[in-house]
């Protein structure tokens, strides 16, 4: 023993802080790796659980008063339950009519425009001639039949994915029963396997974190409802078909940060350009930039405050990642599992929550998880609660 420890001692400290940090850090992005497989592999399932989480997040409230009302549980769960389908349905309806409705003018404005293209290439500075044109046409519908092909297996397979996506709500609608019926129960089973010393922070960190998935939830929703009412009264203004269902893709877009918004409003104006001109999908553009400075810099922070204040960069960082591991439903359900994390986290590391009963907090209000910790999240704090002569310096 005492011949290696000169040797030990060579080593710079540098060279070995580096090395147990180094090998901390591959176990930490290997598990992370894993995880993330594992989600992949499980996601028909993880997806619609995730889905039935976030509707539970945005219901339970509407349960909870009913049941503080007198009226059972179970009838409150199939009253809110009934409630949103046929909300739900009625609003799928009405928008798959006025798209029937809007389509055959659509249709009369996109060969206008084509024809008034067909006219700029033949009379413009290309100087095209009917031959050349017909040539081309051609030349596109060969294309088509030489994939015919591929297309018909892509139809095969988005046949195989509607019944996936069936599969999946069915599967989500059965989870979300169970969740707004007994939610509290399932949590209290999932925390008995915590350790009994830990189980109340871990509980409490639970419920801040459920707490802020439905602040998260309330804000988007009418936060998505403000920007498809805005942008539907400027596609309505000017003219431009499809207003509803166009509105309804900018509503669905909202929930997905950053990213939904600027790829409903493309379609917006891409609309717009086809079918009313350049002039009007500039003005479309116009509406769509002043919508999403209004939902940056006032109702974002209005309806959300600090109870999930999430930075830009870690939210543009979190959809990167759930595209990538689970496309589309991945960017949707990222941010909020991003917000549970972080006011979950938040509240772990917080002094204020140490003698906070689980009861205590009520999961269907907003939540500031360590909000009397004015510096409780600092770096300094959090390594000073670890030493002895620390630990009543921050409870004062």
């Amino acid at each position: 023993m005492t011949g290696r420890e000169p040797e030990s001692g060579r080593v710079p400290p540098l060279l070995r802080v580096s090395a147990a940090l180094g090998w901390r850090f591959v176990v930490v992005v290997a598990a992370l790796y894993v995880v993330a497989q594992v989600v992949g592999f499980l996601a028909s399932v993880v997806i619609p659980v995730g889905i039935a989480l976030l509707l539970a997040a945005l219901l339970s409230p509407a349960v909870s008063q009913l049941t503080q009302a007198g009226v059972p549980r179970g009838v409150s769960t199939g009253l809110v339950l009934v409630s949103g389908l046929v909300v739900v349905g009625g609003v799928l309806t009405f928008v798959i009519t006025e798209f029937s409705k809007g389509l055959p003018q659509l249709q009369d404005q996109v060969n206008a425009s084509l024809g008034t293209i067909r006219d700029w290439l033949r009379d413009g500075p290309l100087h095209l001639s009917d031959v050349q044109l017909q040539q081309y046409l051609d030349d596109v519908v060969e294309t088509v039949q030489e994939n015919q092909g591929e297309i018909t297996s892509g139809a095969l397979t988005t046949a195989a994915t509607l019944g996936e996506i069936l599969t999946g709500l069915v599967l989500a609608l059965f989870t979300l029963i169970f969740f707004l019926h007994d939610g509290d129960g399932i949590w209290r089973f999932l925390v008995r396997i915590v350790p009994h010393d830990v189980r109340d922070r871990a509980d409490v960190a639970g419920r801040r974190g459920f707490a802020s998935l439905v602040s998260y939830v309330r804000a988007t929703a009418l936060v998505a409802v403000v920007d498809a009412v805005g942008v539907g009264v400027g596609l309505w203004l000017v003219d431009v078909p499809l207003v509803v269902p166009l509105s309804a893709l900018v509503f669905l877009g909202a929930f997905i940060p950053i990213v939904g918004a600027v790829f409903a409003g493309a379609v917006a104006v891409l609309v717009a350009l086809v079918a009313n001109g350049p002039v009007e999908a500039l003005i479309i553009l116009g509406v769509l930039i002043g919508v999403m400075q209004l939902e940056s810099h006032v109702l974002q922070p209005l309806l959300l405050g600090r109870a999930v204040k999430l930075h830009p960069l870690a939210v543009v960082l979190a959809i990167a990642a759930g595209l990538v591991v689970s496309g589309m439903a991945g960017a949707l359900l990222a941010v909020p599992l991003l917000a549970v994390l972080n006011s979950g986290i938040r509240s772990l590391l917080s002094n204020s929550d140490r003698s906070v009963r689980p009861r205590q907090v009520d999961v269907h209000e907003p939540q500031e998880s360590g909000a009397v910790d004015t510096a409780g999240d600092r770096v300094e704090d959090i390594e000073g609660r670890e030493r002895p002569d620390a630990g009543h310096s921050g409870r004062r």
